[in-house]
């Protein structure tokens, strides 16, 4: 064996040095387990809201139809659009002259604020909202349209925003889930359950879809012939061989979300039940939803469960309609009346009654699609519609420290892109986490050595002036 210097013992010294602290580094990376779950944090600041119903209206909503009236489009109908105007059409041949809407505008509440009469019912809720008139967005087609909506990119890899917050705030209710998805029985929306993903977040906070008709959930009822103190103590066993296969696995989120919801699923049992039960409520309140007519009956049915769960702690409610209902490519006239006459009754009737029990104040009211329409003509159908229009549509806020009867912004005089005090779907996102108390540069989540967050990398601020 060679004889060793006094330079190698402290190189071989150095080397243990080094690689003591590496070890600890190592171990905290891979097998300090973080933990991921449902109980209360502490907002960043203080909160105006404590939850959020997403009135999500798929297809895209023509904002010059419901929202921004347009006098010019009635002054210039039929003549040709420009060529920018014109090159925003997905097909190209299909481009037509402007068309003016075929729907009524006037003014509505104490504000004056103008809305199309395809809305009655929300007309008579316009003193409690802030409408947005200049939001604009990325892309013209659907899929990538509502990925930018639900989790501030165009792909399909990134959290959604319900999930976000659900990391951020945790929830009240630890019987309920803190995200709740109520889509329509008669189909997923575009990209499907994409839309309510945690995608690399912990699995713990993705959505949790709940039936609006049958069983909300699955499976959710006890046996009956087992008697209430064998369950409990079977919970129990279950809990301590759940802990103790835990201990052996650390750092697997799957695993732990896993737990965690079954854990959950019996829990909800009795909760879920008595929350999503509208038979409880009133003739009364049920004939407001619109529950007894077969047009307003099953939107009106998931209004109604959302108020029912933002009641009892659920942090965020995200609402679906039958898929692309408001896609209206041809038969313009026809097919949004056909839209608002699903959704407009139960809406104005969850905002009333919200306001009616207090819990307007903290209970945030969005409605919205992912993009709007343009204001020139699209073959299609036997009355021409409208094309996607990115550049500029309308959305609107309610309650939970948002003003009320007040307009942001505006498109231009045609209704095609936002124009005066422009709102990005980033701003948007900025503005709903800020209500919440979360600040969107703080609310962060660390991977890959990065930390990620809703808005990304985007500028992004907080529409300060619809804040009460």
């Amino acid at each position: 064996m060679a004889k060793r210097t006094r330079r190698d013992f402290f190189s071989t010294m150095v080397d243990g040095v080094h690689g003591a602290a590496l070890a600890s580094l190592l171990g905290g990376d891979l097998y300090a387990a973080p933990t991921f779950d449902l109980k209360p944090k502490k907002a960043h600041f203080p909160a105006r809201a404590k939850s959020v119903i997403h009135l999500f209206m798929n297809g895209g909503p023509s904002q010059v139809d419901l929202f921004d009236p347009k006098p010019m489009l009635n002054k210039m109908a039929g003549k040709t659009p420009s060529r920018e105007l014109a090159f925003a059409i997905s097909n190209g041949k299909e481009a037509g002259t402007l068309m003016p809407s075929p729907f009524e505008f006037k003014p509505c509440g104490k504000s004056g604020i103008e809305i199309s009469d395809a809305l009655p019912h929300l007309a008579t809720c316009v003193d409690d909202i802030a409408l947005i008139r200049s939001m604009y967005g990325e892309h013209a087609n659907h899929e990538p349209a509502l990925f930018l909506l639900h989790s501030g990119r165009t792909i399909a890899t990134r959290p959604s925003i319900g999930a976000w917050v659900s990391y951020g705030l945790g929830t009240e209710n630890q019987n309920l889930p803190a995200y709740v998805v109520l889509d329509d029985p008669k189909g997923l929306p575009i990209n499907g359950i994409s839309n309510w993903q945690s995608a690399w977040l912990p699995p713990i906070y993705q959505g949790t879809r709940f039936r609006a008709e049958g069983p909300p959930v699955l499976n959710l009822q006890p046996r009956a012939e087992i008697p209430g103190p064998l369950v409990e103590a079977e919970r129990s066993l279950l809990r301590q061989l759940d802990a103790a296969h835990r201990e052996t696995r650390p750092y697997q989120p799957d695993l732990d979300a896993r737990i965690s919801s079954y854990e959950l699923a019996a829990r909800m049992q009795l909760a879920a039940s008595d929350a999503l039960d509208v038979n409880k409520e009133t003739e009364a309140t049920r004939d407001d939803y619109g529950l007894n007519d077969p047009a307003t009956a099953s939107y009106g049915k998931r209004c109604l469960m959302a108020r029912r769960l933002v009641e009892r702690g659920v942090r965020v409610v995200q609402l679906y309609i039958e898929s692309q209902i408001f896609d209206t490519h041809g038969d313009l006239k026809a097919g949004l009346n056909y839209a608002c006459n699903k959704t407009d009754k139960p809406v104005a009737a969850l905002l009333k009654d919200l306001k009616q029990r207090g819990l307007l104040d903290s209970t945030l009211v969005v409605w919205g699609g992912e993009f709007g329409r343009l204001p020139i003509s699209q073959a299609g159908g036997k009355d021409p519609g409208r094309d996607h229009g990115p550049n500029g549509f309308s959305m609107w806020m309610a309650g939970g420290g948002v003003k009320g009867g007040v307009v942001h912004g505006a498109t231009d005089e045609v209704g095609f892109k936002a124009e005066d005090k422009k709102v990005s779907v980033h701003d948007f996102h900025a503005t709903l986490l800020h209500l919440l108390g979360l600040s969107y540069r703080d609310l962060a989540f660390e991977r890959a050595g990065l930390k990620e967050r809703l808005t990304d990398q985007f500028p992004a601020r907080v529409v300060t002036e619809i804040l009460a």
